[in-house]
């Protein structure tokens, strides 16, 4: 059975982009709000206390927006959300998807409260935590986010399109990639497919490969996955990277597949 590949036993998953952070103080540290997040709705509910999260966007497509108007905690004015993006406009990107005739039930619906951040500078201050941010390649534009806590980091990279930029030694570059004991980052593509896809703003596995080691980085999560592959396709691949990154393994560097429901100590 140990030698039956994992696709036999689970599913990868078919939610859009949602990932939760778990700080030390037990804040709720929550990255876009595709349909993954319904289901930690569901779960917060369920423990019939109010929530007080605090909610990041990387960007504003639909296939990270989407899970919002389904939010349960959202609806309960019991509970406390906190928006954040760098973007300047934010409730109002917010508010367009839920407005008919896109969607019956408008924000101002949502019981809650709510507040809207600006992230500016040198970022957000949430208890003992500090998430900054980075302005990422991909249509439209898109942010990536550096979480710190206790000496620990975590970046979130998700619909990246790796550029040369991002390997250069840079000071900036060093004081956000440099060390980070985990990085979940897109590794949508193959190789082939990246250099067919150019400026389509995702990366292919391999190149997340060489960012992290290039960086020094100690697990590598390989995340958001191409929709049309099957979940074979998608084991393959990271057995493809756990091949091409067999140097790298003796550095340390862990490769992941992200999948539903993964729950990873940082």
């Amino acid at each position: 059975m140990a030698l039956l590949p994992d696709y036999l036993f689970s599913t990868v998953g078919g939610n859009t982009a949602c990932v939760e952070v778990a700080t030390g103080e037990h804040c709720r540290i929550v990255f876009d709000a595709g349909t993954g997040i319904r289901n930690l709705g569901l779960e917060i509910a369920a423990t019939k206390k109010p929530a007080a999260v605090h909610l990041f966007f990387s960007h504003f497509h639909w296939d990270h927006i989407q899970g919002l108007p389904f939010f349960a905690p959202a609806f309960d004015p019991r509970s406390h959300i906190s928006f954040y993006s760098p973007k300047p406009d934010l409730r109002d990107l917010l508010d367009a998807q839920m407005r008919p005739p896109y969607f019956p039930v408008e924000m101002d619906v949502m019981g809650a409260q709510k507040e809207f951040v600006q992230i500016r500078g040198e970022g957000i201050r949430i208890g003992g935590v500090t998430v900054r941010h980075r302005s990422m390649s991909h249509p439209g534009g898109c942010y990536s986010y550096l979480v710190t806590e206790g000496g620990r980091k975590a970046i979130y990279s998700t619909d990246t399109e790796l550029e040369a930029a991002d390997f250069e030694r840079t000071e900036e570059n060093e004081q956000f990639f440099g060390g980070a004991d985990a990085l979940i980052i897109d590794a949508q593509y193959t190789l082939g497919e990246a250099i067919e896809k150019q400026y389509w703003g995702h990366s292919s596995f391999s190149l997340a490969a060489d960012f992290a080691a290039s960086w020094g980085i100690k697990r590598l999560f390989l995340f958001h996955h191409e929709p049309a592959y099957s979940d074979r396709k998608i084991e393959t691949i990271l057995k493809s990277a756990a091949w091409y990154l067999g140097h790298m393994e003796k550095r340390g560097i862990e490769v992941i597949l992200a999948r539903e429901g993964l729950e990873c100590d940082i």
